[in-house]
């Protein structure tokens, strides 16, 4: 049975390597393995948050349309991370690649421990919110009912993120 196409926004970084070229070769792997990309925000410098001694991130919100479930779509942005070289050693350490997935649809999902929709703490992350405000402000995040934008305007972190042209 297909599911219908739900949108799903991801979150994409990097603080190694030619950050850029490495985002756009996962929006391309994602593009061709897990759905169109339908919306892409502008590319933004943030600062590490969590463990600060590393360097800044470039990241990148993306609306894509799929029909994956929730657990193949995590399991589809893991392989990718993988194939590009993301190796998993420390919490917030510097990586080459990390895909999020921060809002699909309009649903609420838990899959014990392994992945927790919206992401569970989007909205106490500047660099979260800021790109995705661009291109999903109007959005409503579907536990607090506020939307992106609201979110955004109430946020407390001050860490530096900036828009790039």
């Amino acid at each position: 049975m297909q599911l219908e196409c739900k949108t799903v926004y991801l979150l994409l970084g990097s603080n190694l390597g030619d950050r850029r070229t490495i985002i756009n070769a996962a929006v391309e792997l994602i593009a061709r393995q897990i759905g169109p990309i339908i919306l892409r925000s502008s590319w933004y410098e943030t600062a590490a948050w969590g463990n600060e001694d590393q360097p800044s991130f470039l990241n990148i919100a993306i609306a894509i349309s799929t029909n994956k479930a929730p657990a193949e779509l995590l399991t589809e942005t893991l392989a990718i991370e993988e194939t590009l070289g993301r190796i998993r050693k420390d919490r917030w350490g510097a990586r080459l690649i990390d895909i999020d997935i921060i809002l699909y649809g309009d649903e609420i999902i838990d899959l014990a421990g392994r992945l927790q929709v919206p992401h569970p703490r989007m909205q106490d992350r500047r660099f979260v919110l800021e790109p995705l405000a661009e291109i999903a402000g109007t959005v409503v995040h579907p536990i607090l009912q506020q939307n992106i934008l609201t979110l955004l305007s109430s946020l407390n972190d001050n860490l530096a993120v900036t828009k790039l042209i």
